[in-house]
């Protein structure tokens, strides 16, 4: 795993745990288009080495984006956001352990 997926994961982990908070409309709208090219970025990364985190990175841009919004909300989108911020720590972890045995 690059430095850059790294960081962006670390950046939307951030961001989707700060949603837990409450903000202004904007910024959660800046959350979803920053999350929707954070997720397309790690999803393209994901497709080229054969990864199935492909298929739940493009899920999740396509669930985030801001131009077609799903509205499911502000409990369901707190757990969503939980939910991913889980899931880009077990990406990440998981990626480690794959860069400790090669």
């Amino acid at each position: 795993m690059g430095k850059l997926h790294l960081t962006i994961k670390v950046i939307l982990i951030i961001l989707f745990l700060s949603c837990l908070l409450n903000w202004e409309y904007g910024y959660y709208q800046l959350v979803r288009f920053l999350g929707m090219v954070g997720f397309g970025v790690l999803a393209y990364y994901n497709y080229k080495i054969n990864q199935i985190w492909f298929l739940i990175w493009l899920s999740s841009a396509v669930l985030i984006n801001p131009i077609f919004k799903i509205a499911l909300g502000r409990e369901l989108w707190n757990l969503i956001d939980i939910i991913w911020a889980i899931l880009l720590l077990i990406s990440i972890f998981t990626d480690k352990q794959k860069e400790l045995k090669t």
